[in-house]
């Protein structure tokens, strides 16, 4: 699915909770090199658990991108032709995700319940395995040319199979996006305040800060379902982020010489966020005119962000 103008592949899956695709990783939490008082046991069994049904939804956003590449060149109403200027871009061929499956699956029953996203982690796990080997299917059949041994019956088959499986897979991303959003919110909160307690304003603290407020500018991005941005909560955010940035610097300040990997791209993204709500301003919150590769550089440079600060989390400090 894309807006037209240029809103498309980046900002296709997550968004944790924006629509399906959005390919905007979410960030796990880090357990503390050390060990939680008892207090906190709680705490760090909420966060293993949290990562474990994180980790299965960046590893399967691969389906969402191979999908959206798919209906690049398709018209998913009436599928495949033969007629297709780009029938040759074919699928992405799916990551293994068998481990996150099973350890995601083996979180359901346990501790802490969570009745409602651990249902929908089990609804979510069943739609991409059945969605899954048809895509991988179709990859191979495209990837192979094989459209041109059987004038495209398998791919008009595969095509009947896939739509009503990708639509299924696609909604429960949506449910399970909405409900983790929320959960992961008040667990950043608690774990932030875990790390302060435990380390003061430490480095961790202020790669946690900086990816809890980087977290909540990505939920009011714009989706292909709405592309209208609310310019007061969005320019909120940004504010928000933008104190983060400032706490950062006067750590950095005090503490000359310390590496936390993220500070050069966060500040740059803050630049870029500021340029983006200009251009927002003047098409009253439309990303579609004019903004769109904006907020593509912005979807990818935050998941680069999401990828340095799990590195940066597990370095001992």
């Amino acid at each position: 699915m894309t807006i037209q103008n240029g809103l498309c592949g980046a900002l296709s899956a997550v968004l944790l909770a924006v629509a399906p695709g959005a390919a905007v990783a979410q960030a796990t939490a880090a357990p503390s090199a050390r060990t939680a008082p008892a207090q906190d046991a709680e705490l760090q069994t909420a966060i293993a658990k949290s990562n474990a049904y994180t980790a299965l939804m960046n590893r399967t956003l691969r389906a969402i991108q191979s999908w959206e590449r798919y209906g690049s060149w398709v018209d998913l109403k009436k599928g495949p032709t033969g007629k297709e200027r780009y029938i040759g871009y074919g699928l992405y061929s799916l990551y293994d995700v068998t481990g996150e499956i099973r350890k995601a699956e083996e979180f359901l029953t346990r501790e802490p319940k969570l009745p409602a996203i651990d249902a929908s982690v089990a609804a979510y796990i069943k739609a991409y395995q059945e969605l899954a080997p048809l895509i991988t299917r179709a990859e191979r059949y495209y990837d192979r040319k094989d459209y041109r041994d059987d004038n495209l019956a398998e791919g008009q088959k595969l095509h009947g199979l896939m739509v009503p499986a990708a639509q299924s897979f696609l909604a429960e991303r949506v449910r399970l996006d909405a409900l983790m959003r929320d959960y992961k919110k008040g667990l950043d909160q608690r774990e932030l305040a875990s790390v302060e307690q435990r380390e003061g304003r430490s480095a961790r603290w202020q790669i946690r800060n900086v990816m809890i407020n980087a977290r909540s500018v990505m939920d009011q991005m714009p989706s292909n379902e709405k592309p209208i941005v609310d310019l007061k909560a969005f320019n909120a955010t940004v504010a928000d982020y933008a104190a983060a940035i400032r706490e950062l610097d006067a750590f950095k300040d005090k503490n000359p010489g310390t590496s936390l990997m993220i500070d050069s791209q966060a500040g740059s993204w803050l630049g870029k966020l500021r340029d983006f709500s200009d251009k927002l301003a003047k098409s009253k919150g439309d990303v579609r005119r004019g903004a769109a590769n904006d907020a593509n550089w912005i979807v990818n440079n935050y998941n680069m962000m999401v990828s340095l600060s799990e590195t940066a989390a597990r370095m001992p400090r």
